[in-house]
Parts: C-alpha cells; sequence; structure tokens
C-alpha cells in the first residue's frame, strides 16, 4: 500500500483511498482530499511534519500522521 508519505516532492498522487474512522477521516475529507483527487506534493519541512501540498488549486500542510491514512496511486 502506497501512502501520500511515499510520495516524493514535485510528485503528483490521485487519492484511491482514506482510511481512518470518524473525525480524523471527515477532517481529511473536510481539507478536501477524497477519493479520486488529484494531490501534488510541494515541500517536506526539514525534520519530515508537516507536508505541504497542493490540493484543488490551493496549498495545504498535513501532519505525516495524518498523511499515513491516506492511500494513492
Amino acid at each position: 500500500m502506497k501512502t501520500l508519505n511515499d510520495v516524493n516532492i514535485g510528485e503528483s498522487a490521485k487519492v484511491i483511498k482514506l482510511h481512518g474512522e470518524g473525525p480524523t477521516k471527515r477532517r481529511i475529507m473536510d481539507m478536501g482530499i477524497t477519493k479520486g483527487v488529484e494531490v501534488k506534493v510541494v515541500k517536506v519541512a526539514p525534520l519530515g511534519d508537516p507536508i505541504e501540498l497542493t490540493v484543488r488549486g490551493y496549498q495545504l500542510s498535513i501532519r505525516k500522521f495524518d498523511a499515513e491514512k491516506i492511500e494513492v496511486e
């Protein structure tokens, strides 16, 4: 299973599935990360957390913990 953590800087990936449940999954979906959406990793903080993404035309920073719950291809 490839997650958003496995995508390199400058690469894009398509979201296949969101793992997790309840409030965590809802929060990720509220940020615009849903099944089928294209995300691009723009940069990663020096210690690896957080990760900056481009989603639906806007910049979004998410924690590594949340990125592990996003399965991509």
